[in-house]
């Protein structure tokens, strides 16, 4: 009798034990002590993975994060973080800088530490015994190489946002801009050029390779602000499914440090460089330091298959050896609306085709008045529900901008008499010293001028796109009239000559 109570005892104490192990956490203490002990008995080998490599990105560490992300283990750190996954319901787990993750391959255990030092360079540490080391080494690290690619198969849909921080280094976020080639206001003839070009790129790569040249594409953007340049910019990443690099320049403390910064980006990605011309000026990196990288030979060194987009409202202030072709290949200009890009637009914000009001709207661009694909846009959308309410906006909107330019045109118009007016002397034709009133000569003088004027404000409204292409020494221009490319517009080729 007494041995069974003695029994009955122990098995009490047994419990309460277990009960306090795993409700206090002290079992977790328990298994620490027990690895520290086991560790005193073995030799360990440790192998760091570091996330760049001097100035590019180790693959290694993203095949590495990947994996252990993938781990049931991971669950049994210290400190985990928590994400939403692909669907709202969906839980993802992170591994934590400085935790520690164990693992297991052909029996043998090891341990992974995310670690992190005091200037932020990260890297993962592998703890392995020396014992297993040879065994199961190489084919443990090829084990990683297979399961990390195959999950990040499954996840090519989901492309990146990745914006330069400080210290040359790289942030992360979802890309997910609704903007694609089918809903973007372009013309069909346009699209279809812009189309080709890319889908000429991506099957591109062995041609590329044969003329020893790399893999890469360049895109120069210009026109007024509002003109649809930043959404071109997501149409091409939805239509490529490429990463997108936006480079914030006023980040960049040089010329060098930009160059180390484009190393690190990965193939198939879209590098964006938005308002060139303005930026260039008020930061330390030059406009030459940015297109150089383009052509040179530290291109060679970045990843292959990418597309380089410049944006800027204008290139007058643009040394034009820059923007060469092998630089930049493809030029398009954004001008602001005219009335067939109107009705683009329209048509995509409204749902209206035709409308009685559409005449008045048309009258109102021939005088001269414009105003940006973002402003008539937003005035839509403003007045949606209603397109008569929406179309007498836009051409109040109109109207005031058209009597602003015509205000300014006839100040200027005013001010260049009164400044001939006081010219004189021979090559005015004043006469008599005095010069009082305008002569001939400054009369025609004025007439040529006004054509000039009227010329160039005709050239500066239409849109062109040129392609400028020297693999087999062929240039050719595309020119597209008057029409924002945002906006919707007719291309029409004008002009290709050189080897065929």
């Amino acid at each position: 009798m007494g041995r069974i109570l003695w029994l009955l005892g122990a098995g009490i104490v047994l419990f309460l034990v277990r009960i306090v192990l795993f409700k206090t956490g002290l079992i977790h203490m328990v298994k620490k002590w027990r690895r520290t002990i086991v560790d005193l008995f073995h030799v360990y080998q440790h192998y760091k993975v570091p996330e760049f490599n001097e100035v590019q990105e180790n693959h290694l560490y993203r095949k590495v994060y990947t994996y252990l992300n993938s781990l049931s283990s991971i669950e049994d750190s210290d400190f985990t973080n928590l994400f939403t996954g692909k669907k709202s319901n969906e839980i993802v787990l992170r591994l934590d800088r400085n935790q520690v993750v164990g693992d297991e391959f052909l029996g043998a255990r090891v341990c992974w530490t995310n670690g992190e030092d005091e200037n932020g360079a990260k890297s993962f540490v592998l703890k392995i015994r020396i014992a297993d080391k040879r065994r199961i080494l190489g084919p443990y690290l090829q084990h990683i190489h297979t399961v990390a690619d195959e999950l990040e198969q499954r996840n090519t849909e989901l492309k990146k946002l990745f914006i330069n921080v400080k210290n040359k280094r790289w942030r992360s976020i979802p890309f997910n801009h609704p903007c694609t080639f089918d809903n973007i206001a372009m013309e069909m003839d346009l699209k279809n050029k812009v189309k080709s070009d890319l889908e000429s790129f991506l099957k591109g790569k062995q041609y590329y390779n044969r003329l020893g040249r790399v893999w890469k594409r360049s895109y120069l953007l210009y026109g007024p602000s509002g003109t649809g340049k930043s959404s071109f910019v997501a149409a091409m990443a939805n239509f490529l499914d490429y990463d997108v690099y936006d480079v914030d320049l006023s980040k960049v403390a040089d010329d060098s440090d930009l160059k180390m910064l484009l190393l690190q980006t990965r193939g198939k990605s879209v590098i964006v460089i938005e308002d060139l011309d303005r930026l260039a000026k008020s930061t330390a990196v030059s406009v030459s330091g940015i297109l150089n990288f383009t052509d040179s030979i530290l291109t060679s060194c970045a990843a292959d298959e990418r597309i380089m987009v410049f944006t800027m409202t204008g290139k007058e202030n643009i040394d034009p050896a820059m923007l060469r072709p092998g630089r930049v290949d493809v030029h398009i200009h954004f001008p602001l609306c005219d009335f067939t890009a109107f009705k683009t637009l329209a048509n995509s914000y409204l749902g209206v085709k035709e409308h009685k009001l559409f005449p008045q709207v048309e009258g109102i661009f021939q005088n001269g008045a414009s105003l940006s694909p973002a402003e008539i846009g937003e005035l839509m959308i403003a007045n949606r529900s209603s397109p008569t309410r929406a179309l007498k906006y836009v051409i109040n909107a109109l109207q005031r901008d058209g009597n602003v330019r015509r205000s300014f045109l006839e100040n200027g118009s005013r001010r260049s008499e009164d400044a001939s007016s006081e010219m004189s002397g021979p090559l005015c034709g004043g006469g008599g010293g005095g010069g009082g009133g305008s002569s001939p000569g400054v009369k025609e003088f004025r007439k040529l001028y006004g054509l000039l004027r009227i010329k160039s404000s005709r050239k500066s409204e239409s849109d062109s796109i040129s392609c400028a292409k020297d693999e087999a020494g062929v240039r050719g221009e595309l020119r597209v009239r008057d029409s924002p490319i945002g906006a919707g517009t007719v291309v029409q080729q004008v002009r290709e000559s050189g080897a065929r």
